[in-house]
């Protein structure tokens, strides 16, 4: 299975790129994000961001919506766009010239440069790579219904040991409009996941998702 960092993510396309390279495994990296924003935000020039409160940093190009609610801690990156009502609970990293539209819900992320998630978005405990995007109404469901702890499945089981985790996309992935993305998916670079789907497991890099039975590879156009 190939789910290591290296595998999916560019590093040199997010703020966060040293701290992930100290991990094998993305969800290994979910527990300091709130850590990690603070030391990042601490060290960011004035004359770049604005801090319109405490540990919020936004940098001057960005536009942000008077209904758009940024909590504590997060940064948000050269001009990105956070849209109407949009709803970032707090540790999120969003990065350049991303969207986090109307109603989008943000909570423990990181989200890599040029990433998407433009309408009626939940995003919990997840990590979104370089120019990823996340259709309308389509979510990370991050805790299991009977609450145990989540297992990314595949080709072999891989325990994280962790009661919370969404998903992890990879570079360049499209989520369909409508899908839901179970506890511990992790979606290959240039995949695609077709709308309305329901997503468990590791889909491989360069796939299309149509449903659990048909996973195809992407045809050269």
């Amino acid at each position: 299975m190939n789910i290591t960092i290296s595998d999916l993510l560019d590093l040199s396309h997010t703020m966060a790129g040293e701290y992930l390279s100290q991990f094998q495994y993305p969800w290994e990296a979910l527990d300091g994000i709130k850590e990690m924003i603070l030391s990042l935000g601490s060290q960011l020039s004035p004359e770049e961001y604005s801090q319109p409160q405490e540990h919020v940093w936004v940098h001057k190009t960005a536009v942000v919506a008077p209904t758009a609610y940024l909590g504590a801690p997060c940064i948000i990156g050269p001009e990105t766009e956070v849209r109407h009502c949009a709803f970032i609970r707090g540790s999120a990293l969003v990065g350049a010239h991303c969207v986090v539209g109307n109603s989008v819900e943000l909570k423990n992320v990181i989200l890599f440069d040029n990433v998407q998630t433009p309408h009626y978005n939940y995003v919990g405990d997840s990590i979104l790579g370089y120019k990823s995007h996340m259709g309308a109404g389509s979510i990370t469901s991050n805790v299991k219904s009977d609450k145990t702890l989540v297992v990314v499945k595949g080709e072999t089981d891989m325990p994280t040991g962790r009661k919370k985790m969404g998903a992890i996309l990879g570079d360049f992935v499209e989520v369909g409009c409508n899908s839901v993305l179970n506890p511990g998916t992790i979606l290959g670079r240039h995949s695609s996941v077709y709308p309305t789907s329901c997503v468990r497991g590791v889909i491989p890099a360069n796939c299309i998702y149509k449903d659990k039975d048909h996973i195809v590879p992407r045809q050269e156009k």
